[in-house]
């Protein structure tokens, strides 16, 4: 059977476009795949000049000394890595929904200043982390949440990308769909839960992903003072910074790190991209 769309590109179009393509992708998994092999070289293939892209003489010592390392320190891994899974987890699950349902009402009720509210929100996209991090100590120091987990949690919930994402995206639930379901008898919450929040889940899936990565690398410095409640990057951090002879272990460690918020984003890039592509899409 035919199809009713006509083809707008030839075939050397599409041998243009699909080579561009490739050529974009493997320059943008360079970094990537240069950090695996890195990972994974001895001493004098990491300080090889000109430097080579993939490992000849692959070896696990890297690891294995990241470990020793670790095991020697007064406070255990396991610890480290808790105060990290504790914070990322805590702090991506109130994003999302303190997000999720401030984008809820700006999209779907008109109250008197909501849109001005939501370009406070856009504006503040435009400022870096590393402005905010005085004021936000005084805050903390003023509430007495300084030296704990709070302080790192609950500013979490406030991040403007968000608010941003899941308030375009919900701007594409049809109006009709909620009103339905009122004449139903459903009540607001159930709305949210039940329609809404399934309806947007690729964009909470992106917020999850972008908010795991921004907690997942937070050292914390600034906030937390106390050894015991420090995440695993500051601990790794201090290992990169022992020099020349610990380069190896720097490149492991550089992987460790990645890896968790590469996981997450390799498990939902489909929504990712579904999220990018409707996020302007207006009903």
């Amino acid at each position: 059977m035919k199809s009713g769309l006509r083809q707008t590109r030839s075939l050397g179009g599409n041998i243009f476009v699909y080579l561009m393509l490739i050529i974009f992708g493997a320059f943008f998994a360079f970094p990537l795949i240069f950090t695996i092999n890195n990972a994974f070289k001895p001493l004098n293939e990491i300080f090889l000049f000109p430097p080579r892209l993939f490992v000849q003489q692959p070896v696990l010592s890297n690891f294995q000394d990241l470990f020793t390392i670790m095991s020697r320190s007064r406070i255990t891994f396991s610890r480290y890595i808790f105060n990290t899974v504790f914070v990322t987890a805590a702090g991506t699950f109130g994003h999302i929904i303190l997000a999720s349902m401030g984008a809820y009402v700006v999209s779907k009720y008109n109250f008197p200043g909501s849109r001005f509210f939501f370009k406070v929100v856009v504006v503040t996209l435009l400022f870096s982390p590393h402005v905010l991090q005085i004021p936000q100590f005084l805050i903390m120091r003023t509430l007495g949440w300084v030296d704990t987990f709070t302080a790192v949690i609950v500013p979490a919930f406030a991040m403007p990308i968000g608010f941003f994402l899941l308030k375009q995206f919900m701007d594409t639930v049809p109006m009709s769909l909620i009103e339905a379901a009122k004449v139903d008898g459903a009540k607001e919450l159930t709305i949210f839960w039940r329609i809404v929040m399934p309806t947007v889940k690729p964009a909470w899936l992106t917020v999850m992903v972008f908010s795991t990565q921004q907690l997942w690398n937070a050292r914390a410095a600034n906030f937390i003072f106390s050894e015991e409640l420090k995440t695993l990057p500051y601990a790794l951090s201090q290992i990169i910074g022992g020099g020349v002879q610990r380069a190896g272990v720097g490149a492991a460690v550089t992987l460790f790190i990645m890896i968790v918020p590469l996981v997450i984003f390799i498990g939902a890039q489909s929504n990712i991209i579904e999220t990018m592509a409707s996020s302007g899409i207006k009903e």
